[in-house]
């Protein structure tokens, strides 16, 4: 079937099969790999994108879901504030689930940009993390929040 995406600002059609997940054409057709495929069944959010400004782990959903929707992965957000604050905290240490956790963080800081302590905690709990706190996670978060970003 032939979908249109609206992928990091850009229209697409593309050809997919009906059992094809958003997370594999993202890489595998558009060679878009910041999303990243953990668990494969949601539990972890290496593979979180945006879609209409929401976060989404893209191996939850069908490609074709995502016909006439925004798209955004990691490589569409150019130079976000998120992005030097994970530098300015020491926010990452492997890197394999930072694209996830800067998406989830980009959206909240878009849909909440007021967002309290329970707020940032309860957004930030849809990602997991094996190799780092989440205290510098959270310390970039905040950081975004109140608009003290180094570098920017």
């Amino acid at each position: 079937m032939r979908i249109e995406l609206l992928l990091n600002g850009e229209k697409h059609l593309v050809e997919v099969q009906p059992p094809e997940l958003l997370l594999d054409v993202l890489r595998e057709t558009f060679g878009l790999t910041g999303a990243k495929p953990g668990c494969r069944n949601g539990d972890c959010g290496t593979c979180t994108v945006t879609v209409n400004g929401w976060p989404m782990k893209s191996c939850l959903m069908l490609a074709a879901e995502a016909s006439g929707q925004a798209v955004v992965t990691v490589e569409g957000l150019g130079d976000a504030d998120i992005q030097q604050a994970f530098v300015d905290k020491f926010a990452f240490q492997c890197g394999y689930c930072t694209p996830g956790f800067i998406m989830n963080i980009h959206a909240l800081s878009s849909k909440h940009p007021q967002a309290d302590e329970a707020t940032i905690r309860d957004w930030l709990q849809s990602n997991i993390c094996r190799c780092t706190g989440y205290e510098e996670i959270r310390q970039a978060v905040v950081s975004v929040l109140e608009g003290k970003v180094k570098g920017m």
